[in-house]
């Protein structure tokens, strides 16, 4: 994701030096600024009329009388996308954030912006948008209106006024706009620097025992407009030239290098004025401006700045060395991938305190969430040194494919995030090449978004752009479909392709679309062109003919192989299969299929399959058969009975003849298809026998993610006694293979993912009842208590240790760890302390954690959703979480409903365990009951909730008996 802002000196209408004038209309707009909101918001607009002879006061917000009748819905401004007819070329922004509170305790910034705009069709409107903005008026109007062009003749503004309900300022002509002619629109206006993640906004945090404030910004998707007024849609690129007014403690930062500084006096005080190079064309959503306290440390690679900004506190301890480690050669890597330089001068990367998003693109300055940029190897994980590369490679993937090309409109937005959750693997390989990450996006990426796709209220990847308009509407799409299923596709794309050939079909359409705007059909066109300029791969339909079975219906194929016959079908997979699917699909749910697959006698050639059904004589045989290698096809796999029979019995026999990601595989497989009724429950658990002897990562995290449905299910049934047993029985050997390969838990394992199976086992172990590792972990914590100076659990188990001693423990450990979690230095050991604390096993201390989600000065407001999410997981706090959810739920929207990241996550993780008629009914209440309030950008989130609950109710009542049984015997 990503965002973007500018300015110039053109601006002399802010002026260096304000006026006495000015001044005076800046503090009496300040003072009233909380009620010039509300006249703001009940401003709607009017018909055309010219305004009354006696002009407004500058606190009026409308320059016209109420009009006699309402206005028509064909009115432009009742549509959600802007006209056609203005294209803007060039903003000159100036924006001065001030850091302390006025008299009203509020804290602002004043801005000035002038935008040229082209009249592409001719008009006598102006539509540009504009969101909680207050404007000083000139001469009775919101703006003002010239042209640079002296042939111009500029129309007189008859009114001006805010329509709130879809962010419009409206400027109203005597005449239309010339065709072809520029004009230039000025305002002057106010904004508050809220704490509400979005936009212009503030962020606090305590350093050396003092409050500091940050000015920042986060403009996807829809909030530049909260920070200056401009035409705020993608395809609406321009050049921009930034300004920033602040005061000379601060430093100021924004996309491009500083072009000039200097020092003025305003009203006795004195304040810096950092003007910033004009930035290439670019959309709204990728500025940003930054001003703050922060220091940095850099490195110069090839001619580009590389910086790393963060708390000073931060710096000086290190914590962003890792990040300029890896930044410079992920860069590189990712110039030479796409065969494209760099296009700018710096790099800017910052960790910023308060941040809604894990990070966000902006073009030559990226934001961070803390934990998504610091590390600190002496207290910081092995996840979080993978969070840190994964993420900077997926947003500098970004700086070309999305900044330097960007989509036409967010319906195309899995463009933008698919394409970069496939590469940042590439790139952070690149920087860590012997941790065989891209290895992981089997089980982060490729099973994640199956999990949603399988439902029939998942959505295709690719939108109709006329069905997505709204904020809400443009937020749900941020979900796991775009970002893990397109990256899904695209990587099955680019295997079928081969890397090399994709890679030139890329450097392709970057060359030919730079600094513009695409659909996704452009890709598919530049990719066949690569692809018709060789003969080593041959497809059997065009790029887009096979991709558009991919992007343009929802869902994907189960793929079944008959061995004893060899034959092949597919269709469409559903976790509930007699789900009625409302969804019409052009291509019938059917799939261009590549399929990959080996036997005993090694890997045979890819099999397409082009329709329902085909026959494949490699695929007739008496041995085993294992298809969908490395599991790089986005599918599903059932066998033949015999044939599954046959997969189980080598993965107890010898199981390291199957490639790794395919015993995960096999499982993963087994337990859904169970799921959808194509196998049995007892044949899905049968292919977990053999995991007491793996001790490969991937196999044992496909194991738990598989039972852990099962542990959502049952743990409040008596299934879930033997299922404990069971599960203890086969991770026990994996604890002790652990215990002695790491000196009793004191040295860390070589190797990447032996150190993720680790944590595995001790988590494991400890969570359904192993004695011993129980009283380690309670051990360890203790041992901190006594001594909360020096912390020696291990980094990369703390995360395990934090909660089995807090839910071994009881309310003094809840406490040790809540004081650590306030003085916490560094994000990523906040987090891990904030996830302990809700494995409390005591309703009375989980509920009073959950209140303090609803104080930001407890839990800030980023971790609010997580938080909840992370108690609701904890089977004694999932029905307090739930009853808090409904109690607030007017609060919780009103935060975070509007385009909040987690806050579809919220939802899914507070009603994941429902598997009751009951608690179907109360989700149905629920949503009735809230109807009047919304759900934003959850509602996709809700309706998957309610789906799948009735697939758990039916999932349950079909196999509790035959589970209780396997698991007794097992």
């Amino acid at each position: 994701m990503g965002k973007g802002f500018y300015i110039s000196k053109t601006l002399a209408v802010f002026g260096i030096v304000l006026s006495a004038a000015a001044v005076a209309t800046i503090i009496a707009l300040a003072v009233v600024y909380s009620q010039e909101l509300g006249k703001n918001v009940n401003n709607e607009a009017k018909p055309t009329e010219h305004p009354e002879t006696k002009p407004p006061s500058v606190t009026e917000t409308s320059t016209t009388k109420e009009p006699t009748t309402s206005p028509l819905p064909t009115n432009p401004w009742d549509k959600i996308r802007l006209p056609t007819t203005l294209v803007p070329e060039h903003y000159d922004i100036r924006l001065q954030p001030h850091l302390e509170p006025n008299g009203n305790n509020m804290y602002i910034f004043e801005g000035s912006s002038s935008v040229y705009f082209i009249c592409a069709e001719e008009t006598d409107l102006i539509l540009i948008h504009s969101r909680k903005l207050n404007y000083t008026m000139q001469a009775g109007f919101h703006a003002s209106l010239t042209s640079d062009d002296p042939s111009v003749t500029v129309p007189r503004i008859t009114n001006t006024t805010l329509q709130i309900k879809n962010d419009y300022l409206i400027v109203q002509l005597d005449q239309k706009l010339v065709k072809d002619k520029t004009y230039k629109l000025l305002t002057n206006f106010i904004g508050e620097l809220a704490d509400d993640l979005a936009g212009f906004y503030r962020s606090e945090y305590i350093e050396d025992g003092a409050k500091r404030i940050i000015a920042t910004t986060q403009m996807q998707s829809t909030d530049a407009r909260k920070a200056f007024p401009c035409f705020d849609e993608p395809a609406l690129k321009a050049t921009f030239n930034i300004t920033i007014v602040h005061k000379p403690e601060f430093i100021a930062l924004s996309n491009q290098p500083v072009l000039n500084e200097e020092t003025i006096d305003i009203s006795g005080e004195t304040w810096n004025v950092t003007e910033f190079e004009k930035t290439l064309n670019m959309s709204t959503y990728l500025l940003a401006f930054i001003v703050g306290d922060f220091d940095y440390i850099n490195d110069t690679i090839d001619g580009v700045l590389i910086r790393i900004w963060a708390r000073r506190n931060a710096i000086k301890a290190g914590q962003g060395n890792y990040s300029l480690e890896v930044t410079g050669p992920i860069l590189k890597h990712f110039e030479k991938y796409y065969n494209t330089t760099y296009p700018l001068k710096k790099s800017d990367q910052i960790a910023l305190p308060d941040f809604a998003a894990g990070a966000m693109e902006n073009w030559g300055l990226i934001t961070y969430r803390e934990t998504a940029l610091l590390y600190d190897p002496l207290t910081s994980s092995t996840g979080n040194k993978e969070r840190v590369v994964t993420v900077i490679a997926h947003e500098l993937a970004h700086q070309w494919f999305g900044n330097l090309v960007t989509i036409r409109w967010w319906n195309d937005l899995w463009l933008n995030e698919g394409f970069a959750s496939y590469v940042e693997y590439l790139g952070a390989h690149e920087a860590e090449p012997t941790w065989n990450i891209t290895d992981l996006i089997v089980q982060y990426d490729v099973y994640r978004a199956m999990g949603v796709d399988a439902l029939t209220s998942s959505h295709p990847l690719s939108s109709k752009e006329e069905d997505v308009n709204t904020p809400s509407e443009i937020s749900e799409l941020f979900d796991a479909i775009a970002y893990s299923k397109g990256a899904s596709v695209i990587r099955m794309l680019s295997n079928f392709l081969t890397e090399p050939l994709f890679a030139k079909g890329l450097n392709m359409y970057l060359n030919e679309f730079a600094y513009g705007n695409t659909i996704y059909d452009d890709l598919w066109t530049q990719l066949q062109k690569a692809v018709d300029a060789q003969t080593a791969v041959s497809l059997p339909k065009t790029v887009k003919q096979i991709m558009d079975t991919w992007t343009l219906q929802m869902g994907f194929p189960v793929v079944t192989i008959d061995t004893s016959k060899g034959k092949v079908t597919q269709k469409h997979f559903l976790l509930d299969p007699t789900s009625t699917v409302s969804q019409r699909s052009e291509f019938n749910y059917t799939w261009i299929v590549p399929i990959t697959s080996m036997t005993s006698s090694g890997e045979l050639p890819t099999y397409w399959l082009e329709e329902v059904e085909g026959s494949h004589t490699p695929f007739k045989t008496s041995s085993w058969l294992l298809a969908n290698i490395d599991v790089y096809g986005y599918y599903r796999v059932n066998y033949d009975e015999e044939n599954w029979k046959r997969l189980i019995q080598l993965l107890e026999s010898n199981h390291e003849v199957i490639p790794v990601i395919n015993r995960a595989q096999i499982i993963a497989d087994a337990f859904n298809l169970a799921r959808a009724k194509y196998v049995s429950t007892t044949l899905a658990l049968n292919t977990t026998k053999y995991i007491s002897r793996e001790t490969e990562y991937l196999p044992w995290q496909s194991f738990l993610d598989n039972l852990a449905h099962f542990k959502l299910m049952f743990d409040r049934s008596e299934v879930y006694g033997p299922m404990k047993q069971y599960i203890l029985k086969q991770v026990t050997p994996l604890f002790y293979y652990f215990k002695d390969l790491t000196g009793n838990w004191t040295n860390i394992p070589d190797g990447f993912t032996a150190q993720y199976n680790e944590i595995n086992a001790l988590s494991t172990a400890c969570t359904f009842g192993l004695q011993e590792c129980e009283e380690l972990a309670s051990a360890m914590f203790r041992s901190w208590m006594e001594n909360e100076t020096i912390n020696q659990i291990p980094p990369n188990l703390r995360t395990t240790v934090y909660c089995a001693a807090i839910a071994a423990g009881g309310e003094a450990e809840w406490d040790f760890a809540w004081n650590m979690f306030r003085v916490a230095t560094l994000a990523t050991e906040a987090d891990k302390l904030r996830s302990g604390l809700a494995c409390s096993l005591e309703p009375w201390i989980l509920q009073r954690f959950l209140s303090y989600t609803l104080d930001s000065d407890m839990i800030r407001k980023q971790d609010a959703t997580s938080t909840i999410g992370s108690i609701a997981s904890n089977v004694v706090g999932q029905s307090l979480a739930w009853d808090f959810i409904r109690a607030q739920w007017s609060y919780i929207f009103e935060e975070y409903g509007g385009g909040s990241f987690s806050f579809s996550n919220l939802i899914e993780r507070v009603t994941r365990r429902f598997s009751t008629k009951f608690e179907l009914m109360q989700l149905e209440q629920f949503k009735k009951d809230n109807e009047h309030i919304g759900f934003g950008s959850g509602t996709r989130a809700l309706e998957q909730a309610l789906e799948r609950t009735a697939t758990n109710i039916k999932w349950v009542e079909d196999n509790k008996e035959d589970v209780l049984l396997w698991f007794k015997s097992a």
